[in-house]
């Protein structure tokens, strides 16, 4: 028996969410009496493969495949299928990513497993996993009663500590013919190319109506750069086209989970709130001190965005 942990990569390098999803594997072998075997696909720089032993993660399978560079589901599905049956792995964990959300299910299929997807914690002692439920207001306990199961971790959901170490990398030969490959991937536009994606990002500054028009979106930039921070928006601001549509979050855009949550000239719609919610913190800026988000807020500052974030960012770099 083993863990088996698919590790995501983009553009040769390890992504953050692999980063959590190997540290999580490796407490979960530790757990078991057992070890984390580390799977990566296509072309990645060789110390990035090495250095997944900081996570304490052992050894690492890597399939060197230029037509893995980017997700195909079908051919990924082999893979990560194949790896867990040579490794006799009774467990497989997966970053709950938009790349996990497709791999995750087919997998199970292949392996005659149970899923159980967007956990936030390791199994209790009765083996259950505990899962955000009806958009985060409430919590509950899954267990697979029997048999192989398939996990997916939620990004940031779980804490993790990159230690010294170096994995064992050894080459895994899987055949994989054109008809594994049911779509080929031509090019990848990263739009936010200089900053963590919004799935994976610790903090989050976003901003809503309240600004009054994207000309006044550079006091959200400008605190962003200073806290090291992604940049989101509310809907609105995405549908009349004053930010681009891949800075939405929320339940119709992208739901995010960081451990700061900036919330500027935001009211705090229900449909806002259910993608942000499981923040860690949240901190409201609105002048309207009615707005319904202040009711969800760790903190919450009322005052006029104008006044109040240029005030921020100066004690940001004060702080520093």
């Amino acid at each position: 028996m083993s863990v088996l942990v698919f590790i995501e990569q983009f553009e040769g390098k390890v992504k953050k969410n692999a980063w959590e999803a190997a540290a999580y594997a490796s407490t979960l072998a530790a757990s078991k009496g057992t070890e984390a075997v580390a799977l990566v696909l296509g072309e990645v720089v060789a110390d990035e493969l090495a250095a997944i032993g900081k996570t304490g993660v052992k050894k690492v399978l890597h399939v060197n495949d230029a037509r893995l560079n980017n997700m195909t589901s079908r051919a990924y599905t082999k893979c990560i299928t194949e790896a867990a049956t040579g490794q006799n792995a009774d467990f497989v964990v997966i970053s709950h990513s938009s790349a996990g959300k497709t791999i995750a299910p087919r997998v199970a299929v292949r392996m005659d497993a149970s899923l159980i997807p967007a956990i936030s914690s390791q199994p209790d002692e009765n083996g259950c996993y505990t899962k955000a439920m009806f958009s985060g207001k409430a919590y509950g306990s899954i267990k697979a009663e029997s048999g192989k199961v398939v996990v997916t971790i939620n990004p940031n959901a779980t804490s993790f500590t990159i230690g010294e170490g170096s994995a064992d990398v050894k080459s895994l030969s899987i055949e994989l013919g054109d008809g594994d490959f049911d779509y080929v991937v031509k090019e990848v536009i990263n739009e936010a190319k200089d900053m963590v994606p919004l799935p994976e990002a610790e903090v989050v500054v976003s901003a809503g109506r309240g600004l009054k028009g994207p000309e006044n979106w550079g006091m959200v930039e400008e605190l962003a750069k200073e806290l090291d921070a992604t940049t989101a928006c509310s809907r609105p601001v995405a549908d009349i086209g004053w930010r681009p549509h891949h800075e939405h979050v929320g339940q119709t855009g992208i739901a995010i989970k960081p451990n700061l949550y900036i919330a500027i000239g935001i009211s705090g719609a229900i449909q806002h709130l259910a993608g942000v919610n499981q923040s860690k913190c949240i901190v409201v800026i609105n002048k309207d001190p009615e707005a319904p988000f202040f009711k969800a807020a760790d903190y919450g500052i009322v005052g006029d965005a104008f006044e109040v974030v240029p005030k921020l960012i100066e004690a940001v770099r004060n702080s520093k």
